[in-house]
């Protein structure tokens, strides 16, 4: 059974692979600082702020200019480095979708057929090898032109903007469901046949290099019953990246690993006679498959119950449905379930039992997640520890900070938004520096966002770090500021149209998003700044860094170049 041993271990790279992306979308700025830009950066005390802007725009509005795009230069170096690194995890989950889709029913038992076709049209193996790599090509170029297209119809801003968006997720969650009841076979999702009759007919009509890319369409048409769900899913991830190229790279991994096995079955005849035969196991894929759809859609439910703040899809819900569906696929890999159009299972293959293991063995690992615990593996793909109602361990921040007693019982927006649990943190930058000024403290501003898959994993794994926790709150005054709060709206006199977002700041999360690109050149989240008092960062801003001892010493740092900066004649 190495076929269902191959199948199962593709289905949970995959599904790895597309839950280990992070909310990483990068706008850089297309114009030049203005004037207003510059007030709308200018943060002080309620007191000085009018007067203090009018000097600074009159005597420094050069130097201001200056900071600006050196700010926008020292995260230059480091977007790059981030984006190249997500378009390879794209990449990555779009070439084990390509092999997962391979395996499904509507396109495994065409390989033979269709290089045994190429090899007859040909006249000779060669002439059916050089055939086979162009229809190798075509379907790569028919699925890259999809990943364009998404580019095209959105471009990168709207892409990210879509991914922060309640409606957004929900309607992939929606989505993904059904992707997953089709999977589970209640139905087939089908092209229009009048569509996919007139491709087909093409294909047989045309002859050349015509007719092989109508029949690398064809094959895309009539699989799509089994290949749709999995293209969505690979759309909806990388889309979410706001990456203008993350469709386009997305569709590309897919489409290399779909047209792999016909071309390679085609040069090396031996490698097609080693392929194993289709059967029942093939639908085994598409149901194991429908379960990971499922949990994975629980994901952007979860998005979305955080950016409209339902309060009512928390952690624990989110840990039993996830236990639930691992309990139920490793009952299925053990032919306890059976689907309308599954084959009996007279046995229990050795593959199927150690899957079936695993399977449960994951659904018991999350268990002690009810009560509290970090479940690691999770970190950013389910909803935050603040959303918990009952943590065996009390509030789960470890001892209290000694800083806490002095902080303010309440603090503005936290109605609405709260902080990582054992953390107090201000949601409005105004307050939080006034605060950090009476407590001569430097500033560690964490731009952060409800649906940041990599913000929640710092959160959790970092963050819970006992020497990184006591820099934080012993050290740093916390000031989160979320980029995709849109409930939260801001008053009349920080409403201005943003150049760089292209959008007016009328609500809370604009205005974070403008103040990051605008001040610090990058609207990449998570994104921390240390800085002072007048908000210049100490040190070099940082996105994600999984490390806690990296991430302590980066705190350290920051908290070093604000006491020296205190000494006299330094």
């Amino acid at each position: 059974m190495k076929r269902l041993f191959l199948m199962l271990s593709l289905m949970l790279l995959f599904t790895v692979a597309l839950t280990s992306h992070g909310f990483a979308s990068v706008q850089t700025p297309d114009s030049t600082a203005t004037e207003e830009e510059l007030v709308f950066t200018e943060v002080g005390s309620s007191q000085d702020s009018i007067a203090n802007n009018i000097v600074k725009d009159t005597l420094k509005k050069e130097t201001a200019v200056v900071k600006t795009t050196e700010a926008a230069s020292t995260t230059a170096t480091a977007i790059p480095a981030e984006a190249d690194r997500t378009l390879w995890e794209t990449f990555i989950a779009g070439l084990l979708g390509g092999f997962i889709a391979f395996l499904m029913p509507c396109i495994f038992p065409m390989v033979p057929l269709t290089v045994s076709y190429f090899i007859k049209r040909a006249g000779s193996k060669q002439g059916g090898i050089g055939q086979a790599l162009i229809y190798g090509i075509s379907i790569i170029v028919i699925y890259v032109a999809l990943g364009l297209l998404i580019t095209l119809l959105f471009g990168s801003a709207k892409l990210n903007e879509l991914s922060s968006s309640g409606y957004f997720n929900f309607f992939f969650f929606i989505l993904l469901v059904v992707f997953a009841i089709s999977f589970f076979g209640a139905f087939e999702i089908t092209l229009p046949s009048s569509f996919v009759n007139k491709i087909d007919q093409k294909a047989d009509n045309s002859k050349g290099l015509g007719g092989i890319f109508f029949m690398a369409a064809s094959l895309a048409l009539v699989s799509f019953s089994c290949t749709g769900p999995i293209i969505g899913t690979i759309l909806v991830q990388a889309s979410s990246k706001g990456d203008i190229l993350a469709p386009a790279i997305g569709m590309f991994g897919f489409a290399l690993a779909l047209a792999l096995p016909f071309t390679l079955s085609a040069i090396f005849p031996g490698f097609l006679s080693s392929m194993p035969k289709s059967g029942g196991w093939l639908n085994s894929v598409k149901v194991c498959l429908g379960f990971l759809e499922l949990a994975l859609a629980l994901k952007f439910l979860s998005a979305a119950d955080l950016v409209w703040h339902w309060e009512w899809f928390d952690r624990e819900l989110f840990l039993a449905l996830w236990i639930i569906i691992f309990i139920l696929m490793g009952i299925y890999l053990l032919g306890k379930i059976k689907f309308s159009h599954d084959s009996d299972v007279p046995y229990v293959s050795v593959p199927r039992l150690f899957f079936a293991i695993f399977s449960l063995s994951f659904a018991v690992y999350l268990v002690p997640g009810l009560w509290g615990a970090p479940v690691n593996i999770l970190s950013g793909i389910a909803p935050p520890m603040n959303t918990q109602d009952f943590i065996l361990n009390g509030n789960g921040g470890g001892a209290a900070s000694a800083a806490s007693s002095s902080f303010p019982a309440t603090v503005k927006y936290s109605e609405t938004l709260k902080p990582p649990v054992g953390f107090n943190a201000f949601f409005d930058l105004d307050e939080g520096v006034a605060y950090a000024k009476s407590v001569n403290k430097p500033v560690l501003i964490d731009f952060t966002g409800h649906a940041c898959v990599n913000c929640r994993k710092m959160e959790d794994k970092v963050w819970i770090d006992k020497e990184v926790g006591r820099i934080i709150k012993d050290e740093y005054v916390l000031i989160q500021l979320y980029v995709d709060e849109r409930n939260i709206k801001m008053p009349k006199d920080k409403v201005h149209y943003s150049e760089i977002l292209r959008t007016t700041t009328d609500d809370l999360g604009r205005w974070n998003g403008d103040f990051q690109a605008t001040k610090y050149g990058s609207n990449s989240q998570p994104y921390y700044v240390l800085a002072g008092h007048d908000l210049n960062p100490l040190v070099k801003p940082q996105g994600a860094i999984f490390d806690a001892k990296e991430y302590a010493a980066y705190l350290q740092s920051g908290l070093d170049k604000f006491k020296n900066a205190e000494k006299p004649n330094e």
